[in-house]
């Protein structure tokens, strides 16, 4: 089974998402789309379509991130969630009981041993 096959996105925390996304914006060139982060799109996706990597601001309190304290949290491409949070369980992994499955993908969550929240992302599949 694959495990990790890429990074599906990379979010941090801000004081100010919104002053911090014109920053990028302005400074480093980054494309904000209208839902308020950047898509890094790939071509060597082949499994579905073309790849993105995506990139957003959550606002400093965000629970999003919880129960992890980081200001940060990377979101892993996988193929297979479900089977890949069982290995995880396995092999003594501290793992989210939660799965959130919507047209955007499957989502799970895995907490790092230094208590870093990680969101492993399975694709959706294409119709």
């Amino acid at each position: 089974m694959k495990r990790v096959t890429g990074i599906g996105g990379v979010f941090f925390k801000a004081k100010d998402p919104k002053a911090l996304t014109d920053w990028y914006r302005v400074h480093l060139g980054l494309k904000v789309e209208a839902w308020g982060g950047v898509a890094f799109r790939w071509a060597d996706d082949h499994a579905h379509g073309e790849g993105v990597t995506a990139w957003n601001l959550f606002k400093q309190d965000t629970s999003h991130f919880a129960p992890s304290t980081s200001s940060f949290m990377i979101n892993y491409r996988v193929d297979d969630l479900h089977a890949l949070l069982a290995a995880l369980r396995a092999e003594g992994c501290n793992v989210e009981d939660k799965v959130d499955e919507s047209e955007y993908g499957k989502f799970g969550w895995v907490i790092d041993p230094e208590g870093n929240k990680v969101e492993l992302w399975q694709p959706p599949s294409e119709s």
